[in-house]
């Protein structure tokens, strides 16, 4: 189901006026997309219930959102985003909780993680993505895992898109530097 950007802003032009059909399109279109992005930075038994409160509140405030303030990709990666911080706020651990390759494979009956499970294995990838700063793991999963584009993700972090530039390449680097340490030679 590929949606593009007129598509995505005419549905949620309806869903804006109440048309829960139009939403369920929306839903469709980026609930695997806002699952990966959050099962890569919060323990598992975390990840589907954060990605259920990111539609519900997306729902709850599409009203609000406005189109020629930022894409919509953007405005629902930033809820998500908002929600991942608040639940380790609300623990009182602030950092990212270390991920192990012990975490079950992600799978969704839609799509699951094609790319990255061919061009690597996902537990030495966790394990890596693990090691990075915060700031780090995330632009590497919103424009490597998720396929934003540079634009979306300076919208998601409110940074310039030169700042994400320089920011990606800091964190390709890094991510080499740990899966080179863990034994992926290949990268």
């Amino acid at each position: 189901m590929g949606l593009e950007g007129p598509e995505i802003e005419r549905l949620v032009e309806k869903a804006q006026g109440g048309d829960t059909e139009a939403f369920a399109s929306i839903y469709d279109h980026f609930v695997d997309q806002i699952y990966r992005y959050i099962y890569f930075r919060v323990p598992k038994e975390d990840a589907e219930d954060i990605t259920e409160t990111v539609f519900l509140k997306s729902w709850e405030k599409i009203r609000q959102y406005k189109m020629e303030s930022k894409s919509f990709s953007a405005w629902i990666y930033r809820i998500a985003h908002n929600l991942v911080v608040d639940t380790y706020r609300f623990k009182k651990d602030k950092e990212v909780v270390e991920l192990t390759p012990n975490i079950p494979e992600y799978r969704r009956e839609h799509n699951p993680i094609r790319t990255t499970e061919n061009s690597l294995h996902s537990d030495k990838l966790k394990i890596a993505l693990s090691k990075l700063k915060k700031g780090y793991r995330q632009v590497v999963i919103l424009k490597f895992i998720n396929e934003l584009s540079n634009t979306e993700i300076a919208q998601v972090l409110k940074k310039s898109e030169g700042s994400v530039r320089i920011l990606q390449f800091r964190a390709l680097k890094a991510l080499k530097r740990e899966l080179n340490e863990i034994g992926v030679d290949d990268v």
